[in-house]
């Protein structure tokens, strides 16, 4: 069959199916489920038969967001906050990888970035840091305590100070998303180049060991986190450059959607790497080699569970609950 015949026979379900997900005129799952299985028929034989065609992105992201709002709507045994965190955030997440990807090759690039430049330029790391940053980090490697800085204030202090700042750096970088994306990546330029550089200078003093100990306790959930707000972004930006068949502002519209449930997922790790350096990293030169290393590893593999792996289970399972496998 031709494609023109093939959208022409076709062409009036489709509507009628975007109608019922974002007119809401069906309000039973099963009737959405029913519908969604002859789009996925639909979207399989567009990818056999006409492989290079728009219609495949169009049928693609159809079919992600009714599958989202047949679980949305079919909440058994659980509440909306429960559901939030369990169905619906995991599966946005899915329905955007690659921009989870594209955020984690950023960073990374501009973390190499900052460690090559203060690598091969001396007076780097003070030009990112500041002279007086740097000074005092110096002082305190003389003294045998490299991350000391992270030891001044009070608890309860720190924490909020750096919770909130934290709090409005992701926030930022979502917000910037409205850029088309470059003001996001702005955000992470800026601070993978000074994660990268800031870590090759502990390198470069011999401190390096001490810092990833002392740093990273907290740095793996703070650091991941700003990475997902920076996606969260990049998909805001996405939906404005690339409204896809939608109008530009109904793909705005459902981009500030997605990527603020995203931004509001991030939170309470963004609180847990805050109550971390606020009350933990402080005795990081005191703790045994394998409590600090520990730490890291805990927290590092519950967010990134979250964000990397359980989507792909998540919606596996629910697929194939469904029959779609």
């Amino acid at each position: 069959m031709r494609e023109v015949a093939f959208i022409k026979q076709n062409k009036e379900k489709w509507l009628n199916f975007e109608k019922a997900i974002f007119g809401k005129t069906l309000k039973k799952p099963d009737d959405l489920a029913s519908l969604y299985v002859h789009l996925i028929n639909d979207l399989s034989y567009a990818q056999t038969y006409y492989p290079k065609s728009k219609t495949i992105l169009y049928l693609n992201n159809l079919a992600a967001k009714a599958f989202q709002k047949i679980y949305k709507t079919k909440r058994e045994d659980t509440n909306r906050f429960v559901h939030f965190w369990k169905i619906e955030v995991p599966l946005i997440v899915y329905q955007y990888r690659r921009y989870v990807l594209y955020a984690f090759l950023l960073f990374a690039t501009f973390v190499a970035i900052g460690a090559l430049s203060a690598a091969n330029d001396d007076a780097f790391v003070r030009l990112i840091m500041g002279d007086q940053y740097v000074n005092m980090t110096l002082e305190n490697i003389e003294n045998g305590d490299p991350v000391a800085v992270y030891k001044s204030g009070s608890n309860w202090g720190g924490f909020i100070a750096i919770t909130l700042n934290n709090l409005y750096v992701g926030i930022l970088s979502f917000i910037y998303g409205v850029f088309g994306g470059f003001g996001t990546g702005y955000v992470l330029l800026q601070n993978g180049v000074m994660l990268g550089s800031f870590q090759y200078f502990f390198y470069e003093q011999g401190v390096f060991w001490e810092s990833v100990r002392g740093i990273w306790i907290h740095g793996a959930m703070e650091i991941f986190a700003i990475v997902i707000e920076a996606a969260a972004g990049l998909m805001l930006g996405a939906s404005i450059l690339f409204p896809r068949t939608y109008s530009r502002l109904t793909s705005f519209k459902m981009g500030v959607k997605d990527g603020v449930k995203i931004l509001i997922s991030t939170f309470p790790f963004t609180f847990s790497a805050g109550f971390l350096e606020g009350y933990v990293t402080r005795y990081s030169d005191s703790m045994p080699n394998w409590l600090s290393v520990g730490i890291i590893l805990v927290t590092l593999s519950i967010i990134s569970y979250y964000y990397l792996i359980y989507p792909y289970i998540l919606t596996k399972k629910l697929k194939k609950e469904h029959g779609v496998i």
